[in-house]
């Protein structure tokens, strides 16, 4: 029998590729926070702009949007992509990958355990 390679397990790939992606989320987790604040801040003014045009173009009177707007920390909790959504998928395949990784180590062990008492 081949001695067993743990590289050659795509477990061991999925593992180290999603424990990877976990520390990249980790890594890029400040940068995103402020990056995706401006984007859904400018997400929100586009909304409340067009919802605007709308009231005027049904001839209903104008509102001043700059009384309406929200203080960023106010809408900072309520982010509309949250980061953490990513950071639960890596980690679900991380453990996924590991409990495969692990049964594939343990049978090709007995395997060989079993090749050798033969």
């Amino acid at each position: 029998m081949d001695r067993y390679r743990l590289t050659d397990s795509p477990w061991f790939w999925g593992l180290v590729f999603s424990l990877m992606a976990l520390v990249g989320i980790g890594l890029i987790a400040p940068k995103f926070d402020r990056r995706q604040r401006q984007v859904e801040g400018r997400f929100l003014g586009r909304q409340q702009s067009a919802i605007e045009r709308e009231r005027r173009a049904a001839g209903l009177p104008p509102v001043d949007l700059a009384d309406e707007a929200q203080d960023r920390e106010m809408v900072a909790p309520r982010r509309i992509v949250p980061l953490w959504t990513l950071a639960v998928a890596a980690g679900a395949a991380a453990a996924g990958s590991a409990v495969m990784l692990r049964r594939e180590i343990l049978h090709n062990a007995r395997a060989v355990a079993k090749t050798v008492a033969d």
